[in-house]
């Protein structure tokens, strides 16, 4: 089992800024891609953004140029920086991660989402 906790998410004014947190653990052999979708009220989870390391990044239109995802190889953690957050932004962020587990990846593929946390911004 990888398990996957996130950490950051509140409430903020509009212009503000959050940083999300995934840090990601368990018999973990290596990680393709970890990434943040979201769920606004009432509409489908859609992509927010994902890497699979080093500067390979993609974002969807409506947040380049304010959010910016990074991630840790050290600690198994990927980041979301949002900034200028807009009250469309509002929603529930999850994070997901892909790779393989168990020694020198024999235990297969896993493709793990974290429980979510809640993003709000509002005056």
């Amino acid at each position: 089992q990888v398990q996957l906790v996130e950490s950051g998410g509140g409430l903020v004014q509009p212009g503000g800024s959050l940083r999300l947190s995934c840090a990601a653990s368990g018999s973990i052999f290596s990680l393709y891609a970890m990434g943040w979708y979201r769920q606004r009220l009432g509409k489908p989870r859609e992509l927010v953004a994902v890497t699979s390391g080093g500067d390979s990044a993609n974002y969807a239109d409506s947040v380049k140029g304010r959010f910016t995802i990074s991630r840790d190889n050290t600690k198994n953690t990927v980041y979301l920086q949002m900034n200028s957050l807009k009250a469309e932004d509002t929603a529930e962020y999850y994070c997901n991660a892909r790779g393989s587990r168990g020694r020198f990846g024999t235990l297969g593929d896993f493709d793990s989402w974290g429980q979510g946390t809640q993003v709000t911004v509002s005056s």
